[in-house]
């Protein structure tokens, strides 16, 4: 008998070996197979410059009013109509506020039009940190082979490239197919209101449906995704929901010589380690499951074995993967506490005490999901929570098995020839969910190339982008225009 449960163990190992390894050499890579696109005879000075150029205006935008640094943005969009005449003159040019819609009407009307995204604002430098940056923020410097400045990446980089390449295009007679929009709102880092809202309602009272759009996003990253040794350029087929629950608890103000058993601070930072340490599910399925089945044929080694035998290894690649911040993020909703208030002197016991905990809801979860864990998770009377404005669902996920998705892909492979393209969920706010109602293709990618060091610059300090990926920024442009021909 022992010997037959000892056979019966060897052979069922033997068939999983068999499954495991059959599994992993079978699966072959998805990546298309294209031509790399010639390269482009670009004055590397003069292009760097005139990025640079666009950097030094402190276009900072505010949530309460479109007039703050109002000046900022009249004398960019002055400098920018110098530095690209012939787009300024060959295209149609529309102020919506301090926001731009440009059409470049194409030649054939019965073709569906496009639109490509960008926005004109930037963050403030965090105060204190002015010192720390390597070039002034506001300066435009080009340095030791990167072109410095709040804004070089997120996302004047991608605005001036756009016009960059429509630039280029003009002076060798190019014209596209179907219309090209490109929408530069002015107020995207608050929200995208005033911009991107009112330009997305004047196209649809105009009756026009966009083939796709094509907004700020995912990077081509090097070396931050374990296994890969070549870039990973993520295409973002969906972006992540919002939403700020504001805590408050309530009680007697009191003494500090007499302390009751619990107090406002003490239960409101009950509720918060709660909140914390009772996450929200992982799940690695929809987009983050495509993401790492399109990956995992480029990895090699055990992460190769892992990642191509779900159905045995998911439980642990999924424990692996929510240890890191990044790959956190795509799998669920996260609980970030930001916000917190109470007590105003030693001695004195307060009253009150407040917080405030921002989600960022995947596709799959809701706000009233979100909600209705912050109750089972606190589990307590005394702690009211309350939705805070500005809460908005996960963005509906924009196909990849479409030609849309397809055009973005292979230009991306065309450009960035050493890199993998696979889809992914972005897991911030960029302007494109505010064009649902226009297109049933929304897709997130910038054409910037990233590293581990690189990812705090984002919002962060020292915010740059290197010269020759800014050329190939441009390139990108001009290959997804010549591509949509």
């Amino acid at each position: 008998m022992l010997k037959r449960l000892l056979y019966a163990a060897l052979m069922a190992i033997a068939v999983i070996v068999a499954a495991v390894a059959w599994n992993t050499w079978r699966l072959t890579s998805r990546q298309l197979t294209v031509t790399p696109a010639a390269p482009l005879a670009l004055e590397r000075d003069a292009v760097a410059a005139r990025l640079a150029g666009a950097l030094k205006f402190r276009t900072i935008s505010d949530a309460a009013s479109g007039d703050v640094n109002a000046e900022e943005f009249e004398r960019m969009q002055a400098y920018l109509a110098q530095a690209f005449p012939r787009m300024h003159a060959a295209l149609k040019r529309e102020m919506i506020g301090h926001s731009m819609l440009f059409t470049w009407q194409g030649s054939d009307a019965q073709a569906k039009p496009v639109m490509w995204l960008a926005h004109q604002d930037v963050v403030p430098v965090a105060p204190g940190t002015e010192a720390n940056w390597q070039q002034p923020p506001f300066d435009g410097v080009v340095k030791d082979g990167f072109v410095w400045g709040r804004g070089s990446w997120d996302d004047k980089g991608s605005l001036v490239a756009q016009m960059e390449a429509v630039e280029y295009l003009l002076a060798s007679g190019y014209q596209p197919r179907a219309t090209i929009y490109f929408g530069f709102g002015a107020d995207e880092e608050v929200g995208g209101r005033r911009g991107a809202v009112e330009i997305a309602r004047l196209l649809k009272s105009r009756g026009v449906q966009l083939d796709y759009v094509l907004d700020e996003g995912m990077l081509v990253t090097e070396g931050i995704m374990a296994g890969v040794s070549k870039p990973v350029a993520l295409i973002g087929v969906a972006e992540k929901g919002y939403a700020s629950v504001n805590l408050q608890v309530t009680t007697a103000p009191g003494h500090s010589s007499m302390p009751p058993q619990r107090t406002a601070i003490g239960m409101m930072s009950a509720a918060l380690t709660d909140l914390e340490h009772h996450q929200m599910p992982a799940e690695l399925s929809g987009v983050a499951r495509d993401a790492f089945d399109t990956i995992a044929p480029e990895m090699h080694g055990m992460n190769r074995v892992a990642l191509s035998n779900l159905w045995l290894f998911g439980p642990v690649v999924k424990k692996q993967l929510e240890q890191a911040a990044g790959t956190n993020a795509m799998l669920r909703t996260t609980t970030a506490l930001t916000v917190v208030h109470a007590g105003n002197k030693d001695n004195v016991l307060p009253g009150r005490a407040d917080a405030v905990v921002n989600f960022r809801i995947r596709p799959g979860d809701t706000v009233g999901g979100v909600m209705e864990h912050v109750k089972q998770a606190v589990n307590n009377d005394a702690v009211h929570a309350q939705l805070d404005a500005g809460a908005s669902e996960p963005s509906r996920i924009s196909p990849i098995e479409s030609a849309q998705y397809a055009l973005i892909n292979r230009t991306i492979r065309e450009v960035f020839s050493d890199a993998a393209v696979a889809p992914g969920i972005v897991i911030g706010a960029t302007d494109s969910r505010h064009y649902k109602d226009v297109s049933e293709h929304l897709y997130r990618f910038s054409p910037v190339r990233a590293g581990p060091d690189d990812l705090p610059r984002f919002h962060g300090t020292n915010e740059r982008i290197g010269i020759d990926n800014y050329l190939e920024a441009v390139r990108f442009y001009v290959q997804l225009a010549r591509n949509g021909k």
